[in-house]
């Protein structure tokens, strides 16, 4: 589909709107994520890449040993795989020194999350839904110039409040500037999860 790391659908935008990089959850796709992306901010430019790994079938960012039990290794190499991504993209749609603002769901939340942490010199903006910390001690790069949203379910047995917790304080101890949404669902989008999306992005 094109020369760059990852086969991706790519939306183009307003130049006044941020830019952003739309990644599914497991069994998601391109396609499916984009509609989120639409929902959250229209006039944005969208560049929605598909997961590298397939785990019985279904497209994910990186390799787990279990539900909730991640392959450290894989998911730091995937991190910055798509931190390299984004680089290419960059130069290849002509994005420049935009505003990026990374935006996943679950599987593509935790890779968000490990990108912001493992390499905020490309991914410094992040909305995530349903994550948790990717990867266990991350290093303890300067995050100061870091803004996060989490928006996450209070009885999501996919994303669990201490792992949820646990992200949003090892982002905060790096400097990052963290808000957090909580609702009282499960593993999903809620309208006012996703209401609080849209408000954050444009502050």
């Amino acid at each position: 589909m094109s020369e760059l790391t990852f086969d991706h659908e790519y939306v183009e935008g307003s130049a006044s709107a941020p830019v952003l990089l739309l990644l599914h959850g497991t069994g998601g796709s391109p396609a499916d994520i984009v509609s989120l992306g639409k929902e959250l901010c229209p006039s944005s430019p969208m560049l929605a890449p598909a997961g590298p790994v397939t785990e019985r079938g279904a497209a994910r960012w990186f390799r787990r040993h279990a539900e909730g039990v991640f392959d450290t290794e894989d998911v730091i190499y995937r991190a910055g795989q798509l931190a390299d991504f984004v680089v290419e993209a960059r130069e290849h749609y002509g994005l420049g020194g935009r505003r990026l603002v990374a935006t996943g769901f679950s599987n593509g939340a935790n890779i968000a999350a490990a990108a912001v942490l493992l390499r905020p010199d490309v991914l410094a903006e992040a909305v995530l839904f349903a994550a948790m910390l990717p990867v266990p001690d991350p290093p303890h790069h300067d995050l100061s110039a870091s803004r996060v949203l989490m928006v996450n379910g209070r009885r999501d047995p996919m994303a669990p409040l201490a792992p949820a917790q646990e992200l949003a304080a090892v982002l905060r101890e790096r400097g990052a500037d963290v808000t957090e949404h909580w609702h009282s669902g499960g593993h999903q989008i809620t309208v006012d999860g996703l209401a609080e999306a849209k408000a954050w992005l444009g502050r």
